[in-house]
């Protein structure tokens, strides 16, 4: 299968989760998206930069992050295959990202124009209630995680990722896993070895 009929596959699928589309209605939908192959270390959106589009990860991994006044990285979103990010503040309202986009690993990913998103939600019912059904989940999922943050320690937070997410571990460098976490490279050392 070649690497853009994975990716159509791939959506497809992720798609049919919350919306029925018709093979036509797919296609046209697909039609609108960008295929990207995207190396290490490469940038998808930067800070201080518009932003007018969104990805869908095909494969490999992304992070959200943001960097302080202090030079202290904050992860917001691993983005592993099937999910979504962007800076979606900037993107709906039109400013520039506070954060960055790029590539832990190589990746494959689709790009969707946010006013080709705009047009697909008017003209496609099942399309606006697909991206409704995915912003909710991702409420949801930012909700859990500051709930996480308020209410677990340290331990209890790297357990919770270890569980919900266990191929980070192979994927993301340690010292990322610590940024997302709020946590020092050194205290992740000591939860990672005393959970093995």
């Amino acid at each position: 299968m070649s690497g853009n009929m994975e990716a159509k596959e791939i959506l497809k699928k992720h798609i049919a989760q919350a919306a029925s589309l018709t093979d036509e209605q797919f296609d046209y939908f697909f039609s609108h998206f960008k295929s990207l192959s995207c190396k290490k270390g490469e940038v998808l959106i930067q800070a201080g930069k518009p932003v007018v589009h969104e990805y869908f990860v095909i494969s490999g991994c992304l992070k959200a992050f943001f960097v302080n006044d202090d030079i202290r990285t904050y992860i917001l979103q691993f983005a592993m295959p099937t999910w979504w990010t962007s800076d979606y503040a900037a993107m709906y309202n039109h400013t520039n990202a506070t954060i960055t986009v790029d590539c832990i690993t190589d990746a494959e990913v689709l790009c969707l124009f946010s006013d080709d998103r705009e047009r697909l939600c008017s003209e496609l019912h099942q399309i606006e209630h697909f991206f409704r059904w995915r912003t909710n989940r991702g409420y949801v999922a930012s909700q859990k995680r500051l709930l996480s943050f308020m209410n677990n320690d340290t331990k209890a937070r790297y357990e919770e990722l270890l569980s919900l997410y266990p191929q980070l571990y192979n994927l993301v460098p340690k010292h990322l896993i610590a940024a997302y976490l709020g946590v020092s490279r050194e205290t992740l050392s000591r939860l990672y070895n005393h959970h093995r």
